[in-house]
């Protein structure tokens, strides 16, 4: 009988790579429960309150609301959301929210033409959009050119992580396919 060696390496070696390739890939439930959720968000512009059908007033907060009048149609949404992350911040921590090309240019254009107003921010959240809220009104001091927008959300720490996961699985989810 003639054994052939440099065959059985080769299987071997296939083998070993192939188990190597396709590995352990066990995900714990808190990572099952992150990919499940999703998140949409409306950023509004304060608006001049002049009784057309095109802005609303809105309390925002649910400590000590405040009322906001709004534009009725959002100028950011989470089509346009690159990433969202949650940041430490003096006394807790902040909803930091990276925009992507158009909304980086969106919300430069608004923030630059708009000082001295309040940007309305609203959301939904949870696996089934369940929960709903406004979260800020952010007052505008400066232009933000760098698409970037943080602020103190009105949420706890577990929500504020549920809409973060829920926005960076939207982005995910629609990013640009690459043209080949």
């Amino acid at each position: 009988m003639v054994i052939r060696a440099w065959r059985f390496n080769t299987y071997l070696c296939l083998a070993l790579l192939l188990a190597a390739a396709l590995g352990c890939q066990t995900t714990t439930p808190e990572e099952k429960q992150q990919k499940k959720q999703k998140a949409a968000l409306r950023v509004h512009l304060e608006a001049t309150a002049d009784g057309t059908p095109f802005n609303q007033p809105v309390s925002i907060g649910r400590t000590s609301p405040i009322a906001v009048n709004i534009h009725r149609n959002p100028f950011l949404t989470e089509e346009n959301v690159a990433e969202a992350r949650i940041i430490e911040a003096v006394g807790g921590f902040a909803l930091q929210i990276q925009f992507d090309q158009r909304g980086t240019w969106l919300l430069e254009q608004y923030t630059g033409s708009n000082p001295r107003r309040r940007l309305a921010i609203y959301t939904q959240f949870g696996e089934d959009l369940e929960f709903a809220r406004w979260l800020a009104a952010p007052m505008i001091y400066q232009r933000i050119s760098n698409g970037l927008l943080t602020f103190t959300p009105d949420a706890d720490r577990e929500e504020t992580e549920k809409i973060s996961h829920g926005l960076n699985n939207y982005a995910k989810d629609n990013q640009p396919k690459p043209i080949k």
